[in-house]
């Protein structure tokens, strides 16, 4: 239960600060509107920090692609916690619940700025989405940055709460920048799937189709990325 409790505190706190820097850089009247990708990557980035920092009793995963390259490499999910398949989906809701929560909370924190929101312009807020369709090359853009993440994690020997919170967030940071603009870098299906299923929900004047037909690529795209990394990282190194 402490590590459940871990995963949905830290999950939300990545949502909160990171649809939160959505949030500034999209809604109206926000002293940073129209700011630029570096904004969106260092916001996240710095998300992750404060996130990682906040959960450390689970092993702070906060993101179902790391919680099973955990599992795939045979890692301990945090110090007395056995990857078992069991413990991945525990994880895995305790991070759907934290990020659905973080979602809502970010909302609220900027609800007068929805509230006058130009309609079509929320969902980005919340969820990813391609700047050029194309749900094959969407899903390998996807499984890459997911690779990069969590053979970082796994090549480690770690936690990411035990690499530390300053070395996750630079990672993330260097692929947000690097990686991320094809696809918005969901990396983490929670990350995605919840706050897309917070949207559905919201009472928001004008929003858009949560795009649904999309949501299937930053759920699989990172989850196969992640089994990559857990599999092929390990041999290399023991090369």
């Amino acid at each position: 239960m402490g590590a459940f409790a871990s995963e949905v505190l830290g999950t939300a706190m990545l949502i909160l600060l990171g649809a939160g820097v959505c949030a500034a850089v999209t809604l109206p009247n926000s002293a940073a509107r129209n700011t630029d990708w570096l904004t969106i990557a260092f916001g996240w980035g710095f998300a992750v920090f404060a996130a990682v920092y906040v959960s450390g009793p689970s092993g702070a995963h906060l993101n179902p692609a790391v919680s099973i390259g955990q599992l795939v490499a045979g890692n301990d999910f945090a110090p007395g916690i056995a990857p078992t398949f069991t413990n991945f989906l525990i994880y895995v809701a305790a991070q759907l619940i934290g990020a659905f929560i973080g979602a809502w909370v970010a909302y609220l924190a900027y609800k007068k700025h929805f509230d006058i929101a130009e309609p079509g312009t929320t969902k980005g807020i919340f969820s990813t989405g391609p700047a050029v369709r194309s749900y094959g090359w969407n899903f390998v853009s996807e499984a890459i940055g997911t690779f990069v993440l969590v053979g970082f994690v796994v090549a480690s020997g770690q936690t990411p709460s035990g690499l530390g919170p300053l070395a996750v967030a630079l990672i993330v940071v260097a692929i947000g920048l690097s990686l991320g603009t094809p696809t918005g870098y969901a990396i983490n299906p929670a990350r995605d799937l919840g706050p897309r299923i917070a949207h559905a929900l919201m009472p928001i004047k004008g929003k858009p189709s949560s795009d649904w037909a999309y949501a299937w690529v930053p759920i699989a795209g990172p989850l196969v990325g992640a089994t990559l990394a857990a599999l092929i990282v390990p041999a290399v190194l023991a090369i």
